[in-house]
C-alpha cells in the first residue's frame, strides 16, 4: 500500500505524523501499554479524495490497521459511512483480488478507529456513532448485518484529562488550541492569537522540541485553518446577495455542509467544483 508521509496540511498531522508520538497517543486513548514504535507503520492513503474526506493517517500496529482522525469543527454524523469506504479502498490496496476467490482463507488486519474532536461546541467525553444508526428504516426488528462503530473522544483541554495525563502529547496539542482560543475571545486578532499561543507553550515547555524545531510552520497552518473558511463564507454569502430570495437558505445549508466535510483547502474547492458526492 502506497504511503503518502507528505500529508501535513495541518498541525495535528504534522504533530502526529511520528511514530513515538503515534504510540503515545494510541496507548493513551486505548490504555494499551505497546513499548516499541518500530512496530508502527504509517500507512495514509496516498488519494486526494479519500485524503480529503478522513484526515488524517492510518497506521497498522499488532496486526491491527488504525484509521486516526481529527476533527476541527462539528462531528460528520456520517463519518461511519465514510470509514466503511475508505477502509474498503485500503483492503482493495492491500489484497490481491485474486485471492478472495481462493479456497484458503484470507488473513487481514482488523479495523480499528478513532476519532478526536476538537470543536468548540459541547460534546460528550466519549461517544460512539454507529453505522445502523444510518440505515433507512425498513418496519422491521432484525439487528443489521452490517456494522461499524467510531468511538470520539473530546480532547479539548479539560475534558479528558485521564487521556491528557497520559499523552503529553496531546495534552499539549490540547493546550495549544485552547491557548488560541482564549487568545482570540479576548480580542486579540488571529494571527496575534496564535503567535501567542506558540509564545505561550514555548514559554511552559508545552511541545517544546516539536514548536522549535516547527514554530513558524504550526503558526502558518492554524492561521490557515481559521481563515481560509472564514474567507470563503464570506465570499459565498456575498454570492447570496445576487441570488433568488428562496434560494439563499438552502445554499447556506448546502455551503455548511461542504466545509464541515472539508478537510482541506484543496478539498472544499473541489467540494465546491462537483457537489456533495
Amino acid at each position: 500500500m502506497k504511503a503518502n508521509r507528505k500529508y501535513k496540511d495541518s498541525v495535528f498531522t504534522l504533530l502526529f505524523n511520528d511514530k513515538k508520538r503515534l504510540l503515545e497517543l494510541y496507548n493513551a486513548v486505548n490504555r494499551t501499554s505497546f513499548a516499541n514504535a518500530d512496530d508502527i507503520e504509517i500507512n495514509t492513503l496516498q488519494n486526494a479524495l479519500f485524503m480529503g474526506m478522513i484526515n488524517d493517517i492510518s497506521f497498522t500496529i499488532a496486526g491491527m490497521l488504525v484509521v486516526l482522525v481529527e476533527h476541527q469543527s462539528t462531528i460528520n454524523p456520517n463519518m461511519p459511512l465514510r470509514l466503511l469506504m475508505y477502509m474498503a479502498r485500503i483492503y482493495e490496496k492491500i489484497i490481491d483480488n485474486r485471492r478472495l476467490y481462493s479456497s484458503k482463507k484470507i488473513s487481514v488486519p482488523r479495523p480499528e478507529f478513532i476519532v478526536l474532536y476538537t470543536g468548540k461546541e459541547d460534546f460528550p467525553a466519549v461517544k460512539t456513532l454507529k453505522l445502523s444508526d444510518l440505515f433507512r428504516e425498513t418496519g422491521g426488528h432484525d439487528k443489521a448485518r452490517l456494522e461499524l462503530e467510531v468511538p470520539v473522544y473530546n480532547i479539548n483541554k479539560g475534558v479528558n484529562p485521564a487521556i491528557e495525563e497520559r499523552s503529553s502529547t496531546l495534552g499539549g496539542y490540547a493546550r495549544l488550541v485552547a491557548k488560541a482560543r482564549e487568545n482570540e475571545a479576548a480580542g486579540m486578532d488571529k494571527n496575534e492569537a496564535v503567535k501567542g499561543a506558540v509564545r505561550f507553550c514555548k514559554a511552559k515547555g508545552i511541545l517544546a522540541d516539536f514548536l522549535k524545531k516547527h514554530g513558524s510552520e504550526v503558526e502558518n497552518m492554524l492561521l490557515t485553518e481559521w481563515k481560509w473558511k472564514d474567507a470563503l463564507q464570506v465570499r459565498w454569502e456575498e454570492g447570496w446577495e445576487k441570488g433568488k430570495e428562496e434560494t439563499r437558505k438552502e445554499d447556506k445549508r448546502q455551503f455548511s455542509s461542504l466545509v464541515n466535510q472539508a478537510k482541506s483547502l484543496d478539498e472544499l474547492k473541489r467540494l465546491l467544483e462537483t457537489g456533495l458526492p
